[in-house]
């Protein structure tokens, strides 16, 4: 029996996005879920919107300090559900590849775990920079394509579409006029480096494994994804970590 307790997800679990409320999701929803906490205090009164928001749960913990929230998703029923649920995100229905809001109309752009899912990703971050106040700052999370995808020209997720190293999102950043301020990884911490090692080298590609198998969860290694917390992941700078070894990477830019 899990010990992790909810009243679980109005959104079906499809693989392009990640949902609170399932104990087989938890791992990966808290990887996600530790970039919205370390980098909230950034939209603190500030107008913000979250480009490509899925179930809600970031917009709504970012609204928790922000001035105001705008969430975007091409969605349907993402839409509707944040309406429903986070009634402090202001949540709206559109395409990233054209921003539906004015020139300079917010000072933060969030966007996690989204842009390894487009096919013109220039265009995106060229919106980003337009809707953004002089200033502004976008924040921007994705999985590692070194760690993700190791070895393969082509993603492993077969909702990705082109995935990124360090290098190559700073140069997309900087590419498209922003001035990257900072780039941090995503890494295990020491209780998941443990349980790494209790389930055979790797909690992610145990997951994986069960996943594929499409059978029941041993109860050790569900109780253990169940378990996870955002107190397990580390967020290092690469003056302090090779952020090449990262999970996921995380870029702070600024529109000059």
């Amino acid at each position: 029996m899990s010990a992790f307790v909810t009243d679980g997800p109005d959104l079906p679990l499809t693989g392009e996005r990640t949902v609170p409320g399932l104990a087989e999701e938890n791992y990966w929803f808290r990887r996600h879920e530790v970039v919205y906490e370390r980098l909230a205090d950034l939209c603190a009164d500030r107008d913000v919107l979250e480009a490509g928001c899925g179930e809600g749960y970031g917009a709504d913990l970012i609204a928790r300090v922000a001035r105001r929230v705008i969430g975007l998703d091409y969605d349907d029923s993402a839409v509707a559900h944040v309406r429903a649920r986070y009634p402090r995100v202001d949540m709206r229905q559109g395409n990233l590849a054209e921003l539906p809001l004015a020139d300079g109309a917010v000072d933060v752009v969030v966007n996690f775990q989204v842009i390894e899912h487009l096919w013109d990703q220039g265009q995106f971050v060229a919106e980003c920079l337009r809707v953004l106040r002089p200033g502004g700052v976008l924040l921007m999370s994705t999985p590692n394509r070194i760690t993700f995808s190791p070895g393969r020209d082509t993603p492993i997720n077969p909702f990705h579409t082109r995935e990124l190293n360090a290098a190559e999102l700073a140069r997309l950043l900087s590419g498209e006029g922003f001035a990257v301020e900072s780039m941090l990884g995503v890494f295990h911490g020491p209780r998941l480096v443990e349980l790494d090692e209790r389930h055979g080298g790797s909690i992610i590609d145990a997951q994986i494994t069960r996943a594929l198998a499409d059978a029941p969860w041993p109860t050790d290694l569900l109780d253990d994804v169940a378990s996870v917390t955002t107190a397990d992941f580390d967020v290092f700078d690469a003056e302090d970590r090779d952020i090449d070894g990262s999970l996921d990477l995380v870029a702070i830019a600024v529109r000059p």
